[in-house]
């Protein structure tokens, strides 16, 4: 045993450890939990007893041993590389490589000028979840079981949780296809008057195409209060689009349906391209819809607690998507979440 520990003394105090790779495998070979010296410790069972003191000091002072000859490497290249000399081929002075900085997305900045036009006459932010359940995405706005206006939105269903306890009769959930979803919590638990908007992304299955997505955004407003009339609603959208889009800009309403409002109307502006002569993208007519409006039906203020016979109020709801591509004739609906930097960076002074 002794003879084994003097051998192994001697290959440590020979050991290369001139450079890095060459110190980490003198660490593993010697001072390793698998290595040389771990061995003999284990060996030290085997000696008799009378010799274990004296060969336990013998291996204690070997492994000191090797690992001061660790240590003193270790410093002394970490030393050499410190007072390297710099790479004489590299040129300090080039400049850095450039971080480019992003840009907001158009669809932020239409949505954050949307919303800073409303609360200057009032009307406060609402957020809502955007996977709910069939009463507050259709039931409580007048969409009844089977009604046809259902097949008026294609609708994404959410598989419910497994494990869990759904009832007898569980309400389906799905991913919202308006952010309508949002006026009936509001109207469920807020104290009346109401005076909201409420925008946030929507889904519904539709095929991706230059003027359609599956994924897009929404704004709508509701406001609720004693003898709301459909001129507070017509003044409300006139003042907003001529904040929006500038004095010279026309609007109309055309007679529509909707299951949640009544009377209903589609809300037109004067076309952006043609200034309402007639051109291929209004087709002819010089008006582009950017919207649909109305009266709350009674029967949805009813199905949120609301007294409809001394309540009355108007919704209205716009694509953010269409008001962006009217604002800045953006032409195809994709381009939105392309992530094209080209496309984005149009709009950083905006």
């Amino acid at each position: 045993m002794q003879e084994s520990i003097s051998a192994l003394a001697a290959e440590v105090a020979a050991a290369d450890v001139s450079s890095a790779a060459a110190l980490d495998q003198f660490r593993l070979l010697y001072l390793g939990r698998k290595g040389r010296l771990a061995d003999l410790f284990d060996q030290l069972k085997t000696v008799p007893g009378e010799q274990k003191r004296a060969v336990g000091q013998q291996l204690n002072g070997l492994k000191q041993q090797a690992q001061a000859r660790f240590d003193e490497a270790q410093a002394a290249l970490e030393s050499a590389s410190a007072n390297q000399p710099a790479d004489a081929t590299f040129d300090y002075t080039l400049p850095t490589v450039p971080q480019a900085l992003g840009t907001r997305h158009p669809l932020s900045l239409v949505r954050e000028q949307m919303l800073r036009i409303f609360a200057r006459i009032g009307f406060a932010v609402a957020e809502g979840p955007e996977i709910e359940d069939d009463w507050h995405n259709f039931t409580a706005l007048n969409f009844p079981e089977n009604h046809p206006a259902r097949d008026m939105q294609d609708t994404f269903f959410v598989e419910p949780a497994l494990g869990g306890d759904a009832g007898p009769d569980p309400q389906p959930f799905l991913l919202r296809t308006h952010t309508s979803t949002v006026q009936v919590r509001i109207m469920e638990n807020e104290p009346l008057p109401i005076r909201r908007v409420m925008p946030g992304r929507v889904y519904r299955n539709e095929a991706i195409s230059a003027r359609a997505h599956m994924l897009f955004h929404q704004i709508e407003g509701l406001y609720i209060d004693e003898n709301v009339s459909f001129a507070d609603l017509k003044q409300t959208l006139y003042y907003f689009v001529r904040e929006l889009f500038g004095e010279d800009i026309n609007i109309r309403f055309r007679p529509s349906y909707f299951p949640f409002t009544e009377p209903s109307a589609e809300i037109d502006i004067t076309c952006l391209i043609c200034k309402g002569a007639g051109c291929n993208i209004c087709k002819g007519t010089g008006w582009v819809e950017i919207g649909g409006s109305g009266m709350v039906d009674p029967a949805v203020l009813e199905n949120c607690g609301i007294d409809s016979q001394k309540y009355s109020g108007y919704a209205w709801g716009m694509g953010i998507e269409r008001i962006t591509m009217l604002k800045y004739q953006i032409k195809d609906l994709r381009l939105f979440t392309e992530n094209d930097v080209r496309f984005l960076r149009q709009f950083e002074a905006l």
